[in-house]
Order: C-alpha cells, then structure tokens, then sequence
C-alpha cells in the first residue's frame, strides 16, 4: 500500500501497514507505519549509518501488538530521496528533519528508539525537542566519537595479527578501497557488527543500500577512520539533561562495548541498562526475540511510570 498517511489516517489507523512519502528540508523523506493499536503511543525508530536504511531494523516490527510502528529513511537514505547537497548532511538538519515528520504524523506523544548513529540523533533531538518525548531506547549508542574511537582501538588489539597488520598497513596507506582491508573489514564486522552466519536478508539489504557518500561526509572512510562532520561529536556532558525514561541496550561484542555503555548509563541518573549475552552492535538481529521482549517492558513501564 502507497499512499500518504494523513494524521487523520493515522488517528484511525487500521491496517497493518501503511506507507508514504513526507516532504522535509532537502527532499522527501519515505516512513512506514506497522500495527493496528492506535491507544498506545507510537514507537518512532531511527535507523544507524549515517547513510543506512531502516531494513536491518525490521524485527523491531514485533512491537506493533502493542502499538504502531514507524519506520523511515532520513533523506538521502533507503526509499527517501537522495540529493547530493552535502549541506543537508548535519546533524543540526537531520534533528529538524525528524521533528517535521513527527509534526507531520502528529506525534504528540511518541516513544522513540534509536540504533547507532541513530541513538545520536535520538539524544540530540531530546535535548532540542523534549516535549512529548515519553522515552528513549539506545542501542549500541553512539553519544562519544572519542569513546567509539578508543573502543574500535581496543577490539583491533584483539584480532589475530594478520589482519592487525593489515588494518594499520592499509589505513596509513589510504588503502580503504583495497580487497585486503574489505577482507579485514568483513572480519571485524562478523565479530563486532553481526555475528550471525548467514547475515539475515534485511542486514544485507541495508547494507546494499547504503549511500557511502553520506557515511564519508558524517563519519569517514571506515568505522575505524573517523574524518568527518562527526569528528567532534560528543554528548556525555548532557546527558543529564535528559529527563524521561532511558533504556541503553548493547551486546557483549558490540562495537559500543558494555564498559562504555554501562559509562553512559552512569552519566544519566535513573537510566537502565541491558546487555545482550554473546551478541554484537545487531544485538536486536541475534536476539531479536530478548531485544523485542526488553523494549516492550521498557515502554510499558515508561509509560505507566
């Protein structure tokens, strides 16, 4: 079904999905509604990347029994449109983006649920937008690119030598395109990204649809080589401004570990933290069944507290 979905429709919401197309600062922007329980307050998912889409993020669909659903891609991502205007890649952009779908879709009250990159971006928009925020849920959360640095410096200690060497070689190399550091990339990723195998259709998908322009310009090269608009992100500072209900979820092998995970919990008085057993960063794909059943406790208890 392709339509847009007026805030009438959404009030009324009936179908188990329903999809559109949302104009937005740069573009429009694709979201996806799923579930058919317009009482309880929607969960609002933002994907990572920078530049990903929000196909890896499906298993998350399990939530709709409680309560709608929605997914988007941020512009230039996934379904959405895809200028090539890199001054629409901020972060400053991206929170405004997010707040003119919520307006658009007349998310008075929303929970919202954000994964990686998305966890920033979810953190930032609390911080500008608080007002009908019922919760927020971080996973494998980027809020320190100093911290998400020095951990990626810690797992590359920890791979066998060969692709140690091969990592340091290439990236003094500028080599970030070589068969070599892909190789030594796809290993690291089996551990610290996904450690199913095979990886599930919509890991792939997304990662088939990922607009590298985007992840270039925010992030850099490679999750190790950081040279982008993100260079400077840090938001552990404020973290105690953040007054509603926080859930930080991570894996054991994440690539935001539990140590700092559990670092930022302690600079947000009242947060909770779980963390996934033998998991990674796609802890919501390798235990998608724990991860659905943590969250929806996480919701009803924010909500009834």
């Amino acid at each position: 079904m392709q339509d847009n979905l007026t805030p009438t429709a959404f009030r009324q919401y009936t179908h188990n999905t329903q999809e559109g197309y949302i104009p937005v600062t740069g573009g429009r922007i694709w979201y996806k509604v799923v579930g058919k329980h317009p009482q309880g307050v929607p969960l609002l998912v933002l994907h990572g990347g920078p530049g990903a889409s929000h196909d890896y993020l499906e298993p998350i669909e399990g939530i709709a029994r409680d309560r709608p659903v929605v997914f988007y891609d941020q512009l230039g991502c996934g379904n959405s449109d895809k200028p090539e205007d890199t001054a629409l890649w901020t972060l400053e952009r991206y929170v405004d983006e997010l707040h003119q779908l919520r307006q658009a879709l007349e998310l008075k009250e929303v929970h919202i649920l954000g994964q990686s990159w998305g966890a920033s971006l979810a953190a930032e928009y609390v911080l500008r937008h608080p007002q009908g925020i019922a919760s927020l849920v971080l996973s494998g959360a980027l809020l320190s690119t100093s911290r998400w640095i020095e951990d990626q410096k810690t797992h590359i200690a920890q791979l066998p030598t060969e692709l140690r060497e091969t990592i340091r070689n290439c990236e003094h190399a500028g080599a970030f395109d070589s068969v070599p550091y892909q190789d030594a990339l796809t290993a690291y990723y089996k551990i610290h990204v996904c450690r199913l195998d095979p990886w599930p259709e919509c890991l792939n998908r997304s990662f088939e649809k990922l607009n590298f322009s985007i992840y270039e310009y925010m992030w850099g090269p490679s999750e190790f080589t950081v040279t982008g608009a993100l260079k400077q992100y840090e938001r552990v500072h404020r973290l105690k401004e953040i007054t509603v209900p926080v859930l930080f979820t991570c894996g054991t092998y994440d690539e935001a570990p539990p140590s700092t995970t559990r670092y930022y919990q302690k600079n947000l008085p009242g947060s909770h933290v779980h963390i996934f057993e033998e998991a990674s960063h796609e802890h919501h794909l390798e235990k998608p069944e724990e991860y659905v059943r943590v969250v929806r406790d996480f919701l009803y208890d924010a909500k009834r507290g």
